[in-house]
């Protein structure tokens, strides 16, 4: 390459990177998408919702919620760890995160690798649930109802690694009962099933059915997590009803498509760490039997560390049970 064209190079690449970095100083100019990969009307979505206007706030644009959902959320994340790094698409995406690795075969993004890690979101306990025709009315006469091995009930659930279907798993395996599971894109339409009396059961977020609960269109056996839900004082935990160490929380975090410039990424963890110390998102939080995310948990190395412990501890509980998708 002659000298000329050598220059003509740098002269180009100079000019590029310096507009880039003038594109990142001046996000955002425009709307942000936040993917939530699960169906309208479930917990993910509620907490998207509500996330939203909280951190386009500081950043003083609208953020447009979009549902790509399907396969356990796997459709949507594609979408993003696909989409260009600027910072125009983000992922707001749970526990489910970590256990892709292990249940699919061939996952088209790395979890760790392809993604920018924005931050910790929130924690959302979970219920178990049933339609108000179930014959059980109590957690102690479902035990002896699924143990007399007479039954097996239909437990839906958002798709294969979602919070809702390791819920039902590690239930299942705790008490060596068998459900016929029933796959949605969400526990939004399973929800609507359950209220139809059309599936039995669910173990779904407090976000979904703590509306449902108080206005008694459903019933519930307990709460998963291991101390009760200030919103549903009255709901024991399945803990303290006998089923000892059942402790499930699902966690939300956010993500952005790897190889985000610096000066975007800390513009979004800034609008993060806002939202999760936000008095208004606090309070709507508890209304739904959730909370946000600690302040020290709202940034990219918490949730990296996060997530890839939670990779570790899901891996072998799948292994074991034989579950995996192609």
């Amino acid at each position: 390459m002659s000298r000329n064209r050598k220059s003509t190079t740098a002269v180009l690449l100079l000019a590029l990177a310096a507009a880039t970095g003038t594109r990142a100083q001046d996000y955002p100019s425009k709307a942000i998408t936040l993917v939530m990969p699960f169906a309208p009307g479930g917990p993910g979505d509620t907490l998207a919702r509500t996330l939203g206007p909280v951190i386009g706030a500081p950043l003083k644009q609208h953020v447009v919620i979009e549902n790509p959902a399907g396969a356990g959320g796997t459709i949507g994340i594609n979408r993003v760890a696909k989409s260009k790094p600027d910072g125009y698409t983000l992922l707001l995406m749970n526990i489910g995160m970590s256990t892709a690795p292990t249940l699919y075969r061939a996952l088209p993004y790395n979890v760790v690798d392809d993604f920018e890690h924005i931050g910790q979101v929130a924690y959302v306990p979970m219920t178990l649930v049933a339609r108000k025709g179930l014959a059980p009315n109590t957690f102690t006469e479902f035990l002896a109802y699924i143990r007399a091995g007479n039954q097996k009930p239909s437990f839906g659930n958002a798709g294969l690694g979602s919070a809702s279907h390791l819920c039902g798993l590690l239930f299942m395996n705790m008490n060596r009962a068998e459900f016929t599971t029933v796959s949605y894109k969400g526990t939004g339409p399973a929800m609507n099933d359950i209220v139809g009396g059309h599936i039995d059961l669910m173990c779904d977020q407090t976000s979904t059915t703590t509306p449902q609960i108080k206005a008694g269109t459903i019933k519930v056996y307990g709460v998963t997590s291991s101390t009760r839900v200030p919103s549903l004082p009255d709901v024991p935990t399945l803990d303290e009803q006998g089923l000892r160490g059942f402790d499930v929380v699902v966690w939300w975090g956010l993500w952005a498509p790897r190889g985000l410039p610096k000066t975007v990424l800390d513009k979004l963890v800034a609008a993060l760490q806002t939202a999760v110390t936000d008095a208004a998102f606090k309070a709507r939080l508890a209304e739904l039997g959730a909370e946000p995310a600690p302040l020290a948990q709202a940034n990219p190395e918490s949730l990296r560390t996060l997530l890839t412990s939670e990779i570790d501890k899901w891996g072998p509980i799948i292994r074991k049970a034989g579950v995996y998708a192609d």
